[in-house]
């Protein structure tokens, strides 16, 4: 706000430059490149200033390293790392997007390819969702359009039928390209969509609850998706506890001629929370 924090901008495109984003060096090239050589000129007597980033990284790197789930060697004494575990081995009902998306990856192999949406569950994936191979977790940035998901895991399903195709949405997004599934079913195209059902816009109204403390007009009511998917030749199928999810993914990998459909309830309680606990990082 008071334009004092010094900007460097790397890309591949010079910045966009406004009241909001003035930038002290600008360096437009290929921006590996650029990367690569500030890390060579750094050499090798840099140390981090926080030592708790560096514990952060050296854990990432481990479990990705291991394709453990996240937590096998978790600091019992760091809160942080304390409830993201909670939540990623919670059993309750409806599911946390952490339990899900541990679960999830559990399901994937390394070279399956997951499509998200655009949503609350976005800000999830990118965080709680490791990709072990080049080119298996899309996300739409960018323009952020909402509807990707189904017709996107349909594509990446006709490009490489030997490996699981998923596509992750949330009910507003699965309702804006629904009508793909007729496309799916004509083409036996036995991509998969989960979606996950809060009956509102979820990312629309985190922002609100985080701005300004209540939401509005970002509710609104389903139809019944099962039955929706149903009606266009779908599998689909409702998970009705958290032990179903694990069976109700492997139902629907087990389809080789249609498309299939798994809705799961998520608990988005746990999206304020994340809001606290990163207001509360401060990086010197």
């Amino acid at each position: 706000p008071d334009e004092t924090k010094p900007i460097i901008h790397i890309d591949f495109e010079p910045a966009e430059v406004d009241n909001h984003y003035r930038v002290d060096v600008e360096v437009v090239c290929d921006v590996a490149a650029a990367l690569w050589e500030l890390n060579e000129q750094l050499g090798d007597s840099v140390s981090y200033e926080c030592e708790k980033f560096a514990h952060i990284r050296k854990h990432v790197l481990h479990e990705l390293a291991t394709k453990g789930d996240g937590f096998d060697d978790i600091d019992a004494e760091d809160p942080a790392f304390a409830e993201a575990r909670a939540a990623a081995l919670s059993d309750g009902f409806p599911m946390t997007p952490q339990r899900i998306l541990r679960d999830l990856r559990a399901f994937m192999d390394d070279e399956d390819i997951l499509i998200s949406d655009v949503g609350a569950h976005k800000m999830w994936v990118a965080r709680h969702y490791p990709a072990f191979a080049a080119g298996t977790v899309l996300i739409s940035n960018g323009f952020c359009s909402m509807g990707i998901a189904l017709p996107g895991a349909m594509a990446a399903k006709m490009v490489h039928p030997d490996r699981k195709a998923v596509g992750l949405c949330g009910d507003g997004g699965f309702l804006m390209n629904v009508q793909e599934l007729a496309t799916a079913v004509q083409y036996e195209i036995p991509s998969i969509t989960l979606v996950w059902e809060d009956h509102a816009y979820g990312l629309i109204a985190w922002k609100q609850e985080a701005q300004f403390g209540k939401t509005s007009h970002t509710d609104f009511k389903n139809p019944d998706l099962v039955k929706l998917a149903e009606a266009f030749g779908a599998f689909a199928t409702r998970v009705e506890s958290v032990d179903g999810f694990r069976a109700a993914l492997d139902a629907a990998a087990g389809e080789t001629s249609r498309p299939s459909v798994v809705v799961v309830p998520v608990d988005y309680r746990e999206n304020m929370k994340l809001t606290r606990r990163l207001g509360q990082l401060v990086a010197h």
